[in-house]
C-alpha cells in the first residue's frame, strides 16, 4: 500500500516536471495535418456519353441517385425562364405513365423525385429503388410536355413575378446581378412578365431536346447498391438516351467599375435597406490562392465570429447579420458583403462595410483570426467526410472542374499552409474596395439625403437596373391634411394655445462655441411684436438686431444699419409665437430630416418643417439675398424641454454657409427678464 502510494506521488511530481518544461507563453505549433483518406467512387461510361459514378454504403437501407447536366451558361435573351418551365413540367407523367398515376405511385413507395432544368433526384429505401430509378429515368427521358400543365405553370410564374415586385430583397438580388454582370450575361439577365408571355409549349420542347443531353451528364447513385447489378439497370434505363451537340455562347466581358460607387434602387415600401459591396472576380477551385481567399473572406464575413457580424450587429446593432461570401466558378462570379439595416442607419453602415474591407486588405489579420479560420473550415471538411454523398460529390467535383485528382486528399495540408501575407494577398486581389459598386436598395425619402453626404459618386436605377434620374424626395400628403393643421398640431405638441396665450414676454439664454470663441445668444420678445436678438463673445457684442414695434436695426461690429421696409413688415406681422403666421402657409410635401418624416410648409420666403410624429418644429430654412445670390440659412431645433407648462427647444444650431453654430439653451424666462430698455 505504502509502495503504491510513493508511486502516486512519484507519477505527480513527474507531471509538475513535465509541465513546468513547456512554456505557456508561447502558442504550440500546429501539428501536422490529418491523413484523410477518401474512398473512391466505381465509375462506368455509357456509349452515349453518361458518365455514371456508384458510392456502395450498406450501413442504411437507403439509396439515391442525382442526375446532373452539366451545360455551359446560357443566355435566353427576349425568353428568360424558359429553364423555369422545363424543370417545373419534367416529372409531369411521361409517355409510359400518366401524371396521376406517376405521382400516386411514388407517394406509395415513400420517394422523393424532383427535377430541375438540368437535373433530377430521387431517393428511397434500397429494396425499392430500382423502381424509384426507373421512375426517374423514365420522366426525365421520356417527358410530356402538355398544354394544360404549361397554361398552369405559366399562370403561376406570373403571380410570382408580380408578387415579388414589392420584395426589396428580391428586387435587390436582380438589380445586383444586372449590373455586376450585364443584362445580356447569363448571371445578369432576369425574368419578367414580358419575357415569360414571349415563351411557348413549342419553345420548351426545343429547349429540352437541345440541352437535355447525355454527353454531358454525370449520373451519381449512393446508398444500398450492388455496383454489378445497378450497373445493368443504369445501362438498360439511360443507354437509348441520344446524345447531342453541346452548343457554347460567347458573353459578354464582365468588368468592375473604375471606382467606388453608390448604385442606389428607389424603394418606397422599404422598412429596411439591402446593402451589398459587390465587385466581379474569377476565382475557381483550381487557382493557387484559392484557400487564401476562402480564409481572408471568412475572417472578414464568414460567420458569426467575422468582422463584419461583430462590428455592424454585435458593436453598432445595426443589423441582425452582416455577412461576404466570394464564389466559385469556371467563369467570372462575385465577391459580395451585404446585410439589410435600419433605414436611419444606411449610411452609416455602408461607412463600416467599407472600413472592414478596406481594413483587411491593408492590414494583416491576426494569428488568431487565422487560426480561427483553418479550424472552421477543418471541421466542416472532417464532418463531410462522414457522409457518402462527400465521396461522390469530391468526385464529380474532380471529374467537372479538371481538379488535381488529390486535390481533397490534399485540402487540409493546402489550408493550413495559407499564412497572414497570403490571407492579405488574396483579399487586396478579390476584395476590389476601390473598385466596388454599393447597391444600396431602400427607400429614398429616409436614406439618400445621408448617403449623399458619403462623397461617393451615385448612380441611380430602377427596379429593372435601367438608369434612371435622381428619385423625387417627396412622399404624398394625406388627405384633408393643410398647413393650418399642421401648426394647430404644433401648437397641441408645445402645450396648448390656452398656455402659450398667457405669454406676454419670453427670454432665452443660450451657450455655443465657434472655432474655439465662446458665444452666448440671448433672445428676448414682448407682445405683441418686440425682439432683441444679441450675440456675444470675447467680453463684447458681436452681433445685435432689436425691433421696437415700429422700427428697428442690426448691428455688428460696431456698425449699425437700419431695417429696411421689407423687414419692417415682416418683423410687424410676426408675434411672440410667430408660428401663428404658418397658418396661412402653404403645406407643400413630406421630407425626411435626419429619419423624422416632417411636413414642410412654405410661408413666404421661409420653409418651415414640423416632425409628423411628434408635432414639434425641427426646422427653419429662410431665403435671402446676400450680394446679390439667393442663400438659404437653416435652422434646426431639437431637445424640447417644458417651462412652465410650455415645450421649448433646448437646442439650436444654424447654418452660416459652411460654418454651423451650435447653441445650447441654459435658462428660459417667460413673462419676466424683459423690459422695454430691451428693444432701444
Amino acid at each position: 500500500m505504502k509502495k503504491y502510494i510513493f508511486s502516486i506521488v512519484a507519477v505527480f511530481f513527474l507531471s509538475l516536471t513535465t509541465t513546468a518544461q513547456i512554456d505557456r507563453s508561447k502558442q504550440p505549433s500546429p501539428g501536422p495535418a490529418p491523413t484523410i483518406n477518401l474512398g473512391t467512387p466505381k465509375k462506368f461510361t455509357l456509349k452515349n456519353g453518361l458518365i455514371v459514378m456508384v458510392v456502395e454504403n450498406h450501413k442504411l437501407p437507403r439509396a439515391s441517385a442525382t442526375l446532373l447536366i452539366d451545360n455551359p451558361p446560357k443566355a435566353y435573351g427576349d425568353k428568360k425562364g424558359i429553364t423555369g418551365f422545363v424543370g417545373g413540367m419534367l416529372g409531369a407523367g411521361s409517355a409510359t405513365i400518366t401524371k396521376e398515376k406517376f405521382d400516386k405511385e411514388v407517394d406509395f413507395l415513400g420517394a422523393s423525385i424532383s427535377f430541375g432544368s438540368a437535373s433530377a433526384s430521387a431517393s428511397s429505401l434500397a429494396k425499392y429503388f430500382p423502381r424509384v430509378l426507373e421512375l426517374m429515368a423514365d420522366a426525365a427521358l421520356y417527358p410530356v410536355f402538355n398544354q394544360d400543365e404549361f397554361d398552369k405553370l405559366m399562370k403561376q410564374s406570373l403571380t410570382s413575378i408580380k408578387n415579388s415586385e414589392k420584395n426589396v430583397a428580391a428586387i435587390a438580388g436582380r438589380v445586383e446581378n444586372v449590373l455586376v454582370y450585364g443584362k445580356k450575361h447569363p448571371k445578369g439577365e432576369f425574368t419578367s412578365e414580358t419575357t415569360l408571355k414571349n415563351i411557348t409549349l413549342q419553345d420548351v420542347k426545343n429547349y429540352y431536346n437541345s440541352n437535355f443531353k447525355p454527353n454531358n451528364a454525370y449520373l451519381v447513385i449512393i446508398g444500398d447498391v450492388n455496383f454489378a447489378t445497378i450497373k445493368k439497370q443504369v445501362t438498360k434505363l439511360f443507354s437509348k438516351w441520344q446524345k447531342g451537340t453541346i452548343v457554347k455562347q460567347e458573353h459578354p466581358k464582365v468588368t468592375n467599375v473604375n471606382h467606388t460607387e453608390i448604385n442606389f434602387v428607389n424603394m418606397p415600401n422599404a422598412v429596411q435597406s439591402q446593402i451589398s459591396v459587390v465587385n466581379s472576380v474569377q476565382l475557381s477551385l483550381k487557382d493557387k490562392d484559392y484557400f487564401s481567399a476562402l480564409l481572408a473572406n471568412y475572417i472578414l464575413g464568414g460567420g458569426g465570429t467575422a468582422r463584419l457580424f461583430n462590428n455592424l450587429r454585435e458593436d453598432k446593432g445595426y443589423t441582425y447579420g452582416a455577412y461576404s461570401s466570394i464564389g466559385t466558378s469556371k467563369t467570372y462570379t462575385k465577391f459580395k458583403a451585404s446585410a439589410a439595416v435600419r433605414n436611419n442607419v444606411t449610411d452609416s453602415a455602408v461607412v463600416e462595410f467599407m472600413k472592414e474591407i478596406n481594413t483587411i486588405r491593408f492590414q494583416p489579420v491576426t494569428e488568431e483570426e487565422l487560426k480561427i479560420a483553418k479550424a472552421s473550415y477543418t471541421g466542416s471538411f472532417v464532418r463531410a467526410l462522414e457522409s457518402p454523398a462527400t465521396i461522390a460529390n469530391y468526385a464529380l467535383n474532380i471529374q467537372r472542374l479538371g481538379l488535381n485528382k488529390d486535390f481533397y486528399k490534399n485540402y487540409l495540408k493546402n489550408l493550413n499552409a495559407v499564412t497572414i501575407a497570403d490571407v492579405q494577398k488574396a483579399a487586396y486581389k478579390y476584395f476590389k474596395g476601390n473598385k466596388a459598386r454599393i447597391i444600396v436598395t431602400g427607400k429614398a425619402t429616409e436614406v439618400l439625403k445621408n448617403l449623399e453626404k458619403l462623397n461617393y459618386p451615385i448612380k441611380y436605377f430602377d427596379k429593372n437596373a435601367n438608369s434612371t434620374a435622381k428619385p423625387s424626395m417627396n412622399m404624398p400628403i394625406p388627405k384633408g391634411m393643410t398647413a393650418d393643421k399642421v401648426v394647430d398640431n404644433y401648437f397641441k405638441a408645445i402645450g396648448g394655445f390656452d398656455k402659450t396665450s398667457t405669454v406676454k414676454s419670453f427670454m432665452s439664454t443660450a451657450k455655443g462655441k465657434v472655432q474655439n470663441i465662446d458665444l452666448t445668444l440671448v433672445t428676448k420678445s414682448a407682445s405683441p411684436n418686440k425682439t432683441s436678438v444679441v450675440v456675444s463673445g470675447m467680453g463684447q457684442i458681436l452681433s445685435k438686431q432689436v425691433f421696437d414695434g415700429e422700427k428697428g436695426y442690426a448691428e455688428q461690429q460696431g456698425r449699425k444699419i437700419e431695417l429696411t421696409a421689407d423687414q419692417i413688415k415682416e418683423l410687424k406681422d410676426a408675434s411672440l409665437f410667430k408660428d401663428t403666421n404658418y397658418k396661412t402657409g402653404k403645406l407643400v410635401r413630406i421630407e425626411n430630416i435626419d429619419g423624422k418624416n416632417a411636413y414642410v410648409i412654405v410661408s413666404g420666403k421661409t420653409e418651415v418643417f414640423y416632425d409628423i410624429k411628434t408635432g414639434f418644429k425641427i426646422k427653419e430654412v429662410v431665403t435671402n439675398m446676400v450680394a446679390g445670390k439667393e442663400t438659404k440659412t437653416p435652422t434646426t431645433f431639437s431637445d424640447y424641454k417644458a417651462v412652465n407648462g410650455i415645450k421649448f427647444p433646448h437646442k439650436i444650431s444654424l447654418a452660416m454657409g459652411p460654418m454651423k453654430l451650435d447653441f445650447t439653451v441654459s435658462e428660459i424666462k417667460i413673462n419676466e427678464g424683459v423690459t422695454d430698455e430691451d428693444f432701444k
